[in-house]
Parts: structure tokens; sequence; C-alpha cells
């Protein structure tokens, strides 16, 4: 029991600190100098990085943003397959909770980063992350969302949230286990909380645009 409750515990930090990489934070210090908490939206997301930084910077850090959920999963799943189960702890049916644990401190490390004060992202990347690795086809689904809501409103935020709503209806449509399900209800429910801002500025009609800069 006690070493069931230490892998736990190991789980559950060791993927919070990989969800808690700083990606845009990083980025900000290293191609600028600043502190991309104090510029535009200041999240350390790639849509803030986008408008601080440009194109390419963003595009790292999205592509880092969603790996990181992907390896909290999938090193997860590994270390559960190939070292758990040779030792005398048997998970079994515990194993998708589990999973459900890693996706969720992962997305929690992005938004409250123990590296830059407890602050980060909308965490909604690192939520794609997760889903990949969870179910590849729930994770395509709510990127199609994603983009084409994007492609129509060129709005990132509301992509972001329609692709958290999608997630929860994906995953109860393709009867993935009900861990997961908790999964992509929760932690759609958190993605959409941390865009409490951008729904102000959805409902004000002040939302910026993709391409167009925060005020403009």
């Amino acid at each position: 029991m006690g070493l069931g409750v230490a892998y736990t515990a190991l789980i559950a930090i060791l993927a919070y600190l990989l969800g808690a990489i700083p990606t845009g934070y990083w980025a900000g210090k290293l191609l600028k100098g600043i502190d991309i908490r104090e510029h535009g939206s200041k999240s350390t997301g790639a849509t803030n990085v986008l408008r601080t930084l440009g194109k390419g910077p963003a595009i790292a850090v999205l592509l880092i943003d969603i790996l990181k959920g992907v390896a909290a999963v999938a090193l997860t799943r590994w270390f559960l397959t190939n070292i758990v189960t040779s030792s005398v702890v048997d998970f079994g049916a515990w194993i998708p909770w589990l999973l459900t644990l890693a996706a969720l401190m992962a997305i929690l490390g992005h938004s409250r980063s123990i590296w830059i004060g407890f602050t980060g992202g909308k965490s909604a990347a690192t939520g794609l992350g997760v889903l990949l690795a969870m179910s590849w086809q729930v994770g395509l689904g709510i990127l199609a969302v994603f983009l084409i809501t994007l492609a129509i409103s060129r709005i990132v935020s509301l992509g972001s949230m329609a692709a958290a709503v999608a997630a929860i209806i994906l995953m109860w449509s393709f009867q993935q286990p009900l861990a997961y399900q908790l999964l992509a209800f929760l932690g759609g429910l958190y993605v959409i909380w941390r865009h409490q801002g951008n729904i102000q500025r959805l409902l004000a009609g002040t939302e910026p645009r993709l391409g167009q800069k925060q005020g403009e």
C-alpha cells in the first residue's frame, strides 16, 4: 500500500513538473529579454507569444506545450506498464485513473507553474496534448473543432473553449473509460475558467482576432 501511494505521488509530481515547463516565458527571456507576463494578455501561452514575439516562436511554443501533455501521459503509461507491473504493486484497473491524474497535473502545471510564481498559460495546448496521448480520436476531433472555429471566427480563445466543450462530448461519444470522461469534463471546465477574461472581452466585442494585437 505504501509503495502504491509513493508511485502515485511520483506520477503526480513528475507530470506536474513536465506541464510546468514555462515555454512561453523562456521564449520571451531568450529572444527579447522580456517577461512575457508583462505584455499583451499577460499569458505565457502561444497566442500571446504570437502577438509579442512573432509567428516562429509561437509555433515552437505551441508544439512544445502540446508535447508536454503528450509526454506526461505517455511516460506515465510507460512507467506503469514497464516498471510498476514488474514490482510488487499491481495497479490493474487503476491505470486509467492514474493516467487521468497525470493529465490533470500536467494541465495544472502549465497554468500554475512553480518556476514562474504559479502563473502560466490557459492550458489549452497542453490539454490537447494529454488528450492526443489518451485517445487520439478525441484529440484529433477537438483539434478539428478548434481549427474550424478559428477559421470562422479568427478568435483563438473561442476556438480553445469550443474544443474544451467538444472534448467532453467526444470522450462520451467514443465511449472512453469513465476516468477519461472525467478528465475531459474537469479539464474542459478548467480551460474555460482560465478564459474568464477572454469571455468578458467576447461579450464586450473587444476580444482580439488572430493577427490583431491586444487592445487594437
